[in-house]
């Protein structure tokens, strides 16, 4: 599905990323961690789009795709929600969504995967004709979300979906990942995180790479890794394990 080999980027003269490579299978769910400024975000926004590589190659359902310009990727199945959630906050709630299905032209499936959407996160029904400035921080998070289904992704890039909201709405993220695992079998997609919650991690990924000054310095499978080592390595000792 997804093959990162050997990627550098740089920002001006600042190197982010140092010869990262790493790979999802169709239908895998992988997580990145990793201490702030180790390189994370920079890598979903390479393979995004939105950071030209330097060198090295992204590989997506066997075509080179690095240097592509965003839209072209959304195109091709690939949908980021950014840090941030970056929703449009003087557009509504439908708008938002809308928005996430700039790429299609099927009327039928779109009504039907907004209809999928609002099932899934029943606030966002409710809350259709109100601005994405008017919505919580978990709102918003859903409406990201949300937005980035109606695309109708095979990969999707999550970078730090529980960043800015509260404990309860944490708890409310981790079980929402119970869901999102048997969604993603029904769509047949992908999941790329990057999260700093290693309880979501472990909920929601079954392999695992940890990030440092740019570089992956560990891998694993979720299931060979404790949730104590995991701190470990997000706390900068990965080198130990």
């Amino acid at each position: 599905m997804l093959e990162v080999q050997q990627l550098s980027c740089f920002y001006g003269p600042i190197q982010a990323l140092w010869d990262v490579s790493l790979k999802i299978d169709s239908g895998e769910a992988v997580a990145v961690l990793g201490p702030n400024g180790a390189g994370k975000s920079t890598l979903l926004r390479t393979i995004s789009g939105l950071v030209r590589p330097s060198h090295g190659s992204i590989r997506y359902d066997g075509r080179e795709i690095a240097g592509h310009s965003p839209h072209s990727i959304v195109r091709l199945g690939i949908a980021h929600v950014p840090e941030g959630r970056r929703i449009f906050t003087q557009m509504t709630v439908l708008e938002n969504l809308m928005m996430g299905a700039f790429a299609r032209n099927d009327g039928k499936g779109v009504k039907e995967d907004l209809d999928f959407v609002f099932s899934l996160f029943p606030d966002l029904g409710e809350k259709k004709g109100k601005l994405g400035a008017e919505l919580s921080g978990g709102q918003q998070q859903m409406l990201a979300i949300g937005r980035a289904f109606m695309s109708q992704p095979s990969l999707l890039l999550l970078d730090e979906p529980s960043l800015g909201l509260s404990p309860i709405m944490v708890e409310q993220l981790a079980k929402l990942g119970k869901r999102l695992a048997n969604i993603r079998h029904q769509m047949k997609m992908s999941l790329l995180l990057v999260e700093q919650q290693v309880e979501l991690i472990t909920e929601m990924t079954s392999r695992v790479y940890v990030m440092r000054s740019g570089r992956i310095a560990l891998s694993s499978s979720t299931e060979d890794i404790s949730v104590e080592e995991l701190h470990r390595a997000y706390l900068g000792h990965a080198a130990a394990l």
